[in-house]
Order: C-alpha cells, then sequence, then structure tokens
C-alpha cells in the first residue's frame, strides 16, 4: 500500500527538533523504502503526519505504530543503517507500539532496509569490524568481555530473571509452566542427556549464577565442578552454594576454560561458546575432549545461526555484537561439529531443536523487566541502558520468532562412551 499522509481528528501536531536538509532527504528515502513492506502493517506518525505501509489490515498481521520524535533518526538511519536506527532508539528519537513486531518485520523483508545497510552505512563497517575485532576473547579479552555485560550488578539481573536466577533458554513442559518451571526443566532435560548419576563427576564450563550446580548436585548426588571468569556471578554462585548445603558436592572456579586441569565424567556448557570466538572454537572443543574422561559425554546448549548465513555472520556487527556481548558470536550447527571433528575425538551423537522455547522465555523476561524497570531506575541505571536491554530483549525475541537464530541443544561422547542412546535416557 502506498504511504496516505493523514492526520487523525485526536492527533495534534507535537513540538520537535526542525529537520536538517540531509535529514529531510533520509526521511524521503525511508518512505520509499518502507512502499516494498508485505510483511506486516507499519504506521509512521511525525508530529501530526500519518503514513501507512504494507498490507490492508487482517487478522494475524503484524502491525506496529511507529512515532519519530526527532528527525535525527532518520539521519541515524541512513549513516549508520539499521544498527544506526538501533543507537536512534537509544536516544529515545523514535518509539514503537509493538517494537518486536517491527523487528519481526523487518526480518523478513529483510530487503526493505537493506539499502541502509549497503548505502552510507557500509563506510563505517571496517571500523564497526575493527573494534569487535580488539574485543577477541584472548584470556584477557573474554575476561573484559564477560565482565562487560554480566558484571553490570547482580541485583539487575534478578530483577527480570526467575528465581533460579537462569540467563539461559527454558524448556516449556506445560503452556502453564512458570518460567521458572522452565528453567528447571531445561536443567533437568540436560541431566537425563548425560545421564548424570551420583557417582558421576560433571565439568560445568560457564556456571552463570549456580543452577546447574545447585540442580544436578541436589537431584542426581553427583559433584560438579564449575568455572566462570565473572568476578559478579561467581561470588554469588558461591553463596548460593553454600546456603544449599552443597559446598561439599559443588566447586565454583574462576579459571578459563583453557586453564583447566583433571578429567570429568559428565561436561556440560550452557549458552557460553557464544562468548568463545570463531576463532577459539578449536581450543574449546579441545579443551572438552582433555576434559572429558575416555567414557565421557558432554552436553552443550547453544544459539546458533543456519549453516548458510554463517560466513556472513561472522562479518557482521550488528547491535548485539556492538551493544550487548562484546566479543560474542553466534556459531552454526556446522561450524560447531566441524571444529569438534578437527580439534578432538568428540562425536555428536544427538542434537534437539528447542527454539520457540527461546521466543517463549525472552517474552518472560521482558515482561519482568517491565514490570520492574522503575526499580532497576531506582539502582542507578541511565535511561539509555534500560532502553538498550529493552530493545536486546525483544530483538532476540523477534530472532527467534522468526527462525533468523535457533536454539539446539547437542550432545557429544567420547569414543569410548557405552552410555545408553540419549532418546533411551530422555525417555525415563
Amino acid at each position: 500500500m502506498a504511504a496516505t499522509p493523514s492526520l487523525p481528528s485526536s492527533s495534534a501536531p507535537v513540538a520537535r527538533p526542525r529537520a536538517t536538509l540531509f535529514q529531510a532527504g533520509a526521511r524521503l528515502l525511508l518512505l520509499r523504502a518502507l512502499r516494498r513492506l508485505r510483511a506486516g502493517e507499519i504506521e509512521l506518525c511525525e508530529g501530526g503526519e500519518l503514513h501507512r505501509f504494507g498490507p490492508r489490515p487482517a487478522a494475524g498481521v503484524l502491525r506496529c505504530r511507529v512515532e519519530v520524535r526527532d528527525p535525527a533518526f532518520y539521519g541515524r538511519l541512513v549513516r549508520g543503517g539499521t544498527l544506526g536506527a538501533a543507537e536512534s532508539w537509544m536516544r529515545g528519537e523514535w518509539s514503537a507500539s509493538d517494537l518486536t513486531a517491527l523487528l519481526r518485520m523487518m526480518a523478513r523483508d529483510a530487503d526493505v532496509l537493506a539499502g541502509f545497510d549497503a548505502g552510507l552505512a557500509a563506510g563505517v563497517d571496517p571500523a564497526r569490524r575493527l573494534g569487535h575485532w580488539l574485543r577477541g576473547n584472548t584470556r584477557r579479552g573474554a575476561r573484559r568481555n564477560i565482565a562487560a555485560h554480566y558484571d553490570l550488578g547482580n541485583e539487575f539481573f534478578a530483577l527480570f530473571l526467575d528465581p533460579t536466577l537462569t540467563y539461559s533458554c527454558g524448556v516449556f513442559e506445560r503452556a502453564d509452566a512458570t518460567m521458572e518451571e522452565a528453567s528447571l526443566a531445561k536443567y533437568d532435560r540436560l541431566c537425563r542427556k548425560l545421564e548424570l548419576r551420583a557417582e558421576d563427576h560433571v565439568l560445568e564450563i560457564g556456571t552463570g549464577w549456580g543452577g546447574f550446580c545447585l540442580h544436578a548436585a541436589s537431584r542426581y548426588g553427583c559433584r560438579v565442578t564449575s568455572t566462570t571468569i565473572s568476578a559478579e556471578q561467581r561470588a554469588l554462585a558461591l553463596e548460593r552454594v553454600a546456603r544449599a548445603g552443597l559446598a561439599d558436592r559443588v566447586a565454583i572456579l574462576g579459571r578459563d576454560y583453557r586453564d583447566l586441569d583433571g578429567r570429568y565424567d559428565k561436561l556440560v556448557s550452557i549458552e557460553m561458546i557464544e562468548a568463545v570466538g570463531a576463532e577459539h572454537l578449536p581450543a574449546y572443543f579441545r579443551a572438552c575432549g582433555e576434559r572429558l574422561a575416555p567414557h565421557g559425554r558432554a552436553a552443550l546448549q547453544a544459539i546458533v545461526v543456519p549453516d548458510q548465513r554463517y560466513r556472513r555472520t561472522l562479518r557482521t556487527v550488528d547491535f548485539v555484537k556492538r551493544y550487548v556481548f562484546p566479543g560474542g558470536f553466534l556459531p552454526s550447527v556446522g561450524a560447531l561439529v566441524g571444529a569438534a571433528s578437527r580439534a578432538s575425538d568428540l562425536r555428536l551423537v544427538h542434537l534437539e531443536e528447542l527454539t520457540p522455547h527461546y521466543a517463549e522465555t525472552l517474552r518472560r523476561w521482558r515482561a519482568r523487566f517491565a514490570a520492574n524497570r522503575d526499580r532497576i531506575r531506582a539502582l542507578g541505571y541511565a535511561e539509555r541502558l534500560l532502553r538498550m536491554w529493552e530493545y536486546y530483549l525483544r530483538y532476540c525475541e523477534a530472532g527467534f520468532e522468526e527462525r533468523t537464530i535457533a536454539l539446539v541443544q547437542l550432545v557429544f561422547e567420547r569414543p569410548g562412551c557405552r552410555a545408553r542412546p540419549v532418546g533411551e535416557a530422555l525417555a525415563r
């Protein structure tokens, strides 16, 4: 549908900065691009002027009303592409009635804004890639990158996570399951895939706040050695282990995965591999193989991109890499299996996709984040950071909904493993 300006009777022009000549030209480019929209309906409101794009309203069609509060938004979109639009959101220069729906439309109709990423924004791509490269996950770099995200403060995360303090996808075994129940179901699913027993010694790479340790040790009676390079997470995880009376069965280390020693019966790593970096995947799987006993089994949970997009994703610095997870990356299943086979004797024996569960997990997180926004602000966090986190949660939710990213659990075994097939272990 062509853009059709109109002025609703209930609207009154809102005072806003006057557009520069460049911003006015950028606005025209956006209006022209949005005429190609087919994935949903967008209403673009600026002052008292309303433009409608997309198919005629119908049941189930994605809809969003976008209000441009400052014409600087248009300039940032042209200069910075879709990342520039996200930066403009963080500055409060535009708002959306349903940001998740808007981002889903842009994922479906990626060609609508593709020209902005390929235009002036392409000129800054080398600088963005250089900045990301400088945040590489060497031992020192990894600690710096992890601290930048996870050491924001335990109180901050507690205000949107469930009581288990699980910061990874849950598994909703029932539609009415709580977020806490979904987190515990995920932990137990991994434990069953590993066939945990009381006599096992488990290595966990990436402690988080200790959710898996507490569940595995208390439910299965096994020993767990876990490691994290986040100082904030380790301090609270140690407290939680002590409070649970599990200090005799759970050890929380502060070591890089490359510096671990010993041999373990089982290994688990839950959404930690996204912080490893593509160039370090062989070292990661080499460490996993060396730490596992010859009869060992390992379970990984990972966010992945399709194999067909993996190389292009490595060259792209998107919103999450730039502002949320410095040094982060998303592997593909092929990249994981290939690195494991080249760097170790681990072999893949099981893969399960759980993508819809992550979209639901993110909906639950952002609902709690919104409900506790004032409490988070009272902790001293700036409005720009709150808007950044809202964009991040919705950006990821849209990605999982549209399957541009996926969530998988993979199980690897050493050659000497003689455990039951994973499907049989899950059925118990």
